[in-house]
């Protein structure tokens, strides 16, 4: 016995039972609870790894909004820029001679023609009747293509019926029916408004029962889902939904409005834009002429801004 206690002593310390260092170590094994555990045996050492309770407990980093280039912002400043580069450069075109002055005034000559007409009182007296008839004639017509479009989208047999009779229309040139409404409705204010009206009214229609068919039919089977009436989804779902298809289909219609005002006031009208343009050309007065072109080219930018107003109005539920 002393011999083999004796040998048992002299043994090397590595070559001592694992449970015995163990035993004499006790905190040296790895301890799950610890928030830094060495990694050194996977290839990257005295690298502390985070336990799973402090990474939940990590907050994120914000991701940055990567859609920046889709979202429209508002910039006026630009059209005024763009407007001004034009308009110097056809002055100075005009003033050096690379542009001819037998094809394009001066816009110093136009914008002092402007302020004649308007000291004069013609101005108003010209823009009034023009504009009426323009308001009158767009709102006939664009009122009378959004009902019909909406009857399209909604409603098979109208769609069945119609369609083909709206393509059939709508590639006839408006202007070229102005002697048969001459025709129908005399020379007087009527074949005017109904020449503006029926060139309004195609486009509305195409674009109106576009906008309806365009619109996301799970968001219908959802409102029928929660039981919601067919009036309820259709001024809910529908009209809301087709809304930004209608005002593009305005935008068109209500710039063709003004090309056919032209053209109705050119024949049998004493006083309107289409009949002052029509009177300058006739003398070959280009200042004139160019003067109507732009109170035509102010209203339809008034137009298109009105437009902009309803869509930022009506639409803010898109963000």
């Amino acid at each position: 016995m002393p011999e083999k206690t004796k040998l048992e002593k002299s043994k090397p310390e590595n070559l001592k039972p694992n449970n015995a260092k163990q035993a004499s170590e006790p905190n040296s094994g790895m301890n799950t609870r610890d928030t830094n555990v060495s990694v050194s045996n996977i290839g990257a050492p005295n690298t502390p790894v985070k336990a799973p309770e402090q990474m939940s407990q990590t907050k994120g980093q914000p991701v940055p909004f990567r859609g920046g280039g889709f979202a429209p912002v508002s910039r006026p400043w630009m059209g005024f820029v763009v407007f001004f580069a034009l308009i110097s450069f056809l002055e100075a075109g005009t003033r050096i001679g690379f542009i001819s002055a037998l094809t394009m005034p001066k816009p110093s000559d136009v914008f002092n023609s402007f302020v004649e007409l308007y000291n004069s009182g013609l101005l108003w007296t010209h823009l009034v009747p023009s504009f009426t008839r323009f308001v009158i004639g767009a709102a006939i017509g664009s009122l009378m293509g959004v009902s019909l479009g909406i009857a399209i989208g909604l409603f098979s047999y109208v769609r069945a019926g119609l369609v083909p009779l709206i393509a059939a229309l709508f590639p006839v040139p408006k202007i070229a029916l102005l002697p048969l409404f001459v025709i129908w409705f005399g020379i007087d204010e009527a074949s005017k408004y109904a020449l503006i009206a029926f060139g309004t009214f195609t486009p509305m229609v195409v674009a109106t029962y576009g906008a309806v068919d365009n619109v996301d039919r799970g968001l219908i089977r959802m409102g029928q889902s929660f039981n919601l009436s067919w009036f309820s989804i259709v001024r809910k779902i529908v009209l809301p939904g087709a809304m930004a298809g209608i005002l593009s289909g305005l935008r068109i219609g209500l710039a063709i409005a003004i090309i056919l005002l032209v053209a109705a006031e050119m024949l049998g009208a004493e006083y309107g834009i289409g009949a002052y343009i029509l009177q300058a050309g006739s003398l070959y007065d280009l200042e004139r002429l160019f003067t109507g072109v732009a109170i035509l080219s102010i209203l339809g930018v008034l137009v298109n801004s009105a437009i902009g107003l309803i869509e930022r109005r009506v639409l803010r539920w898109r963000g």
